[in-house]
């Protein structure tokens, strides 16, 4: 399978969404998936991907990312999160969360249904990450017909700015 930068998808391993049975990709009308191999620890990646609230500061799909409650700047088990992403306002609540290996939240906005999960698996060169979004929905359709490839190719930086941001050490207390 090619991924959205012309390079061959890394052997996927283990690497499997727990789709919520509605989110399956085989139907939910808008699906995307992205891979890249990151040559760091997965405890690093982890630890950039969970910090929520600094993904505005090196992806620049997101902004006005607000971890709900009294939690701190990074996600966990069944947090609830708000953030702007492709121009709308976003209510997300962490699913599934295992330390180091998957996370996984769906969203919610006017017209826009998601569910996206992300899975870490290590090998010896580093750890191959994947991240996958099915969404539902009237502005989902649409944004995926007026532009087919926008949300493969934001995921797609996200991935590589993730990668650069891993490989330095973990991300600044």
């Amino acid at each position: 399978m090619e991924s959205p930068t012309g390079t061959a998808d890394p052997d996927p391993g283990t690497l499997e969404i727990h789709w919520p049975e509605r989110f399956a990709p085989d139907v939910a009308p808008v699906h995307v998936r992205n891979v890249i191999r990151i040559a760091a620890p997965a405890a690093g990646i982890w630890a950039w991907l969970v910090r929520a609230e600094n993904w505005p500061d090196w992806y620049p799909n997101a902004s006005r990312v607000r971890i709900e409650g009294d939690r701190g700047p990074s996600l966990g088990t069944d947090a609830v999160f708000r953030w702007r992403t492709f121009g709308f306002g976003i209510r997300s609540h962490v699913r599934e969360f295992v330390p180091c290996s998957r996370i996984a939240w769906d969203g919610v906005a006017i017209g826009i249904d998601v569910y996206h999960a992300w899975v870490i698996e290590p090998h010896e060169e580093g750890c191959t990450v994947i991240t996958e979004e099915t969404q539902y929905g009237v502005m989902s359709r649409l944004g995926a017909w007026l532009m087919p490839n926008r949300m493969s190719h934001f995921h797609q930086i996200w991935l590589e700015n993730l990668a650069q941001q891993a490989v330095q050490g973990p991300p600044p207390d």
